[in-house]
């Protein structure tokens, strides 16, 4: 038995897509009982719990051999860091009091740093954290999601990929379906002690590449067009962001631009996704309905 958290988001989705595909027994973790119905015509278990609901939680992993866990974005939040070691303690708690042997947990890309990574910092508290425990934890690094670049896609009549990171500067992109995919496969293999394993894309991305290959998608010749960071703050907050996440946004972006936020590499395990961006790009900009 497989518990899966984040199934209404994109990677968790996946990772129950998968592993019901093969024939896996799932159990679903949601919040709302509503959304697990859909599930449960899929033939997964669904089990109701919030992720900071250490004794809700501890009763939907209990039973399973493997889970995947992660922390959902709390954009209400005004402190992320301290809201997240609180759903990370809640965590910790419900795996040990659990018993489920391995975890696979969604990390981030620059995970090994303690600063200066924007939001990314709650995954490296995360790993810290979740490496004390007594269950196998497999941290699943993963780069910029693909899906990601929707929030530049607003000027595309003008021809414009308006960005605020280093045109040429290529960088870490993944599919978020190759993230989902990679997840129920570590599962499936099981735990080895606390392991890392970083995910690449097909290969790096600069602004300028994903500019190049939205003019052979739309036909018209599109250009990253890079804003200074100083302005990133108030653009994000113009446009409805509050003044906490506009500010952790720029601190990654800073990161990504100098070279701060990119994998450790080194010894540590890799794996590789196969989607390119344009894949994703062409389903970000097909007419939905």
């Amino acid at each position: 038995m497989f518990a899966v958290a984040g199934v209404s988001g994109h990677t968790g989705k996946v990772v129950a897509e998968t592993l019901l595909a093969q024939k896996k027994p799932v159990r679903v973790i949601v919040r709302d009982a509503a959304k697990g119905e859909e599930w449960k015509k899929r033939g997964a278990e669904v089990a109701i719990a919030d992720l900071d609901d250490a004794e809700a939680l501890t009763k939907a992993l209990r039973g399973a051999t493997g889970a995947y866990l992660l922390l959902p974005p709390m954009m209400g939040s005004t402190d992320v860091r301290g809201d997240n070691a609180r759903k990370i303690a809640a965590i910790a708690k419900a795996v040990d009091a659990s018993g489920v042997g391995h975890v696979v947990f969604l990390s981030s890309i620059a995970s090994q740093h303690d600063a200066g990574t924007g939001p990314i910092v709650s995954t490296h508290d995360a790993e810290v954290v979740l490496s004390a425990l007594r269950a196998d934890v497999t941290f699943l690094r993963a780069p910029y999601f693909m899906e990601n670049l929707a929030s530049s896609l607003y000027a595309l009549d003008k021809g414009e990929l308006p960005v605020f990171l280093t045109v040429d500067h290529a960088f870490p992109m993944a599919a978020t379906q190759d993230i989902g995919a990679t997840a129920a496969k570590l599962l499936l293999e099981g735990g080895h002690g606390k392991l890392v394993v970083e995910l690449h894309g097909p290969r790096d991305y600069s602004p300028k590449d994903v500019a190049a290959a939205l003019s052979k998608i739309t036909g018209k010749t599109v250009t990253a067009k890079q804003g200074p960071e100083d302005a990133m703050v108030p653009a994000l907050t113009g446009a409805g962001l509050s003044a906490h996440w506009a500010g952790l946004y720029k601190e990654m972006t800073h990161g990504m631009n100098t070279g701060h936020i990119a994998f450790e590499g080194g010894k540590v395990r890799t794996a590789k996704g196969t989607t390119e961006v344009d894949v994703v790009l062409r389903s970000l900009i097909a007419p939905k309905g």
